[in-house]
């Protein structure tokens, strides 16, 4: 099993775009005992991993609840980059 920061962002370079609750949703099988898969977490993670050139926002909108939930998508430099150095 990877570290969760690196699974969270290899699911980045199989899919087209995913805000966090997108990304727990689809790591909860295998992470859903971490403590760490929770929603602030979550986004401080992908903030990071924008922050660092990974990935980039996509687009943003506002839930029912009135949240802003942030899209990103791994942009092909980032895409290669996690995949050089994350291995499935």
């Amino acid at each position: 099993m990877k570290p969760l920061n690196y699974a969270i962002l290899k699911h980045f370079t199989k899919i087209e775009e995913a805000c966090a609750e997108d990304v727990i949703e689809a790591l909860k099988g295998e992470y859903g005992n971490f403590k760490a898969l929770k929603r602030t977490a979550v986004i401080t993670a992908l903030m990071t991993a924008e922050a660092n050139g990974l990935i980039e926002e996509t687009r943003f909108q506002l839930d029912e609840n009135k949240e802003l939930k942030v899209y990103y998508h791994a942009h092909a430099e980032g895409a290669e980059t996690i995949n050089k150095y994350i291995r499935d």
